[in-house]
């Protein structure tokens, strides 16, 4: 018997171990990334990069200030359309279609999407927006970088949800609640930050990418805040400038990172201080 316990110990030291070694290594890695890029990209961090527009090319200065409005203009559509959608959908998933076959249909077409590339939802928005309208625009890339959204939100809203002990949904209804009023005035509340650093984490997947909006939004060198124009974004010209033969734009490109990376984590940090915790114990 001491045997087998001396056996148990000695496998549960290793896997506590093997645990904190990934752990180590995981947070090692991310450090090291954040690390380089900021090395590479402070330097440039300054006003002309986020006022002035980017200089002709094989020129030294300029900045990328339609790119950064640019961003934000996509993420904020993407954020209309996948935000509501996304959530309602975990709402769904979690409150009213656990133990349904249509709960499952639904479970199941949400992670059927989270698995398509994102570059076949940008074709599809390209042919049923882009070729409608017979330009690639703002819209279109909002739309492409929504869809990719929703599923993120979707299955991020439902695990939260599930969190949330019984008893509290119980409590409600037991006053006398209606179970649209529980779901708003108890459920969401309670996770409202797990819900928000998921929309956050989505929001970072949809924020860098770039296969959807070639087929979409594009890019654009001036000033363009209208929703029917082809607009600029940091992904697009971080691609753009990274793979170009000057020296400048490297430097441009490297602080597109920087300012992207400072835009997600800011955002993450924004919803863990502002958006109010529950703890979970059971």
């Amino acid at each position: 018997m001491k045997i087998l316990e001396n056996h148990r110990l000695i496998w549960s030291r290793l896997m506590v171990g093997f645990c904190g070694l990934s752990t180590l290594l995981i947070s090692g890695l991310l450090l090291l990334v954040l690390g380089y890029i900021t090395l590479h990209g402070l330097p440039g961090a300054n006003l002309n990069f986020f006022t002035r527009l980017p200089a002709p090319v094989g020129m030294e200065g300029g900045g990328l200030a339609q790119a950064v409005a640019g961003s934000f203009i996509l993420i904020g559509l993407a954020c209309l359309i996948g935000i509501p959608w996304g959530i309602g959908a975990g709402i769904f998933l979690s409150e009213v279609g656990k133990d349904s076959w249509w709960g499952e249909g639904v479970r199941f077409a949400v992670d059927v999407l989270s698995g398509v590339p994102s570059i076949i939802t940008g074709i599809f928005v390209y042919s049923i927006l882009v070729v409608k309208l017979q330009s690639f625009s703002a819209l279109a890339g909002g739309v492409a970088l929504g869809i990719i959204m929703v599923p993120l939100v979707a299955r991020n809203t439902e695990g939260i949800l599930q969190l949330v002990p019984q008893g509290l949904r119980e409590a409600a209804l037991a006053l006398g609640l209606p179970f649209w009023k529980v779901i708003l005035k108890i459920i969401l509340p309670t996770a409202a930050r797990g819900i928000g650093i998921g929309v956050t984490l989505a929001v970072a997947g949809v924020a860098g990418e770039t296969a959807p909006l070639f087929f979409t939004s594009l890019s654009n060198n001036y000033w363009s805040l209208g929703l029917l124009e082809p607009i600029a974004s940091l992904p697009m010209e971080i691609f753009r400038y990274a793979t170009a033969p000057f020296a400048a734009w490297h430097e441009l490109a490297w602080t597109g990172a920087l300012v992207l990376i400072t835009i997600v984590v800011s955002g993450m940090l924004l919803a863990r201080i502002l958006l109010p915790g529950y703890n979970f114990r059971r």
